[in-house]
């Protein structure tokens, strides 16, 4: 249900744009959210953000990243500027849903690989 996209190998104090496409309406989603795993680590939070628009950023991340939420396009983006070889990971998008039950979906993660 969810694809994310847009990884790539960046230099140091580059940018990059990751998207995260849902196959249908992410309206749908109380919360959606972007997660990182490096190698040897375990998948911590970057960023989330809230059906109304509300965000939050890991404390690594705030100041260079962006998290947003297209909803007519059904899809969710993180802009990362001023990339650090530290944010080399595999990134995941991950969104929410309270119907009575808790529903959680995972998109397949996208590397980014920040090296000189």
């Amino acid at each position: 249900q969810l694809q994310a996209s847009g990884g790539g190998l960046v230099q140091p104090g580059g940018s990059l744009r990751l998207s995260c496409a849902a196959s249908g309406s992410i309206l749908s989603y109380n919360v959606m959210g972007w997660y990182r795993q490096a190698p040897g680590k375990q998948r911590d939070l970057v960023a989330a953000i809230s059906r109304s628009g509300s965000a939050n950023y890991a404390e690594s991340v705030v100041g260079r990243f962006i998290i947003s939420r297209d909803n007519a396009k059904n899809t969710m983006y993180l802009q990362m500027s001023s990339l650090k070889p530290e944010d080399t990971a595999v990134y995941y998008c991950n969104a929410v849903a309270w119907t009575g039950v808790r529903l959680e979906y995972w998109g397949q993660g996208t590397l980014v690989t920040v090296s000189s």
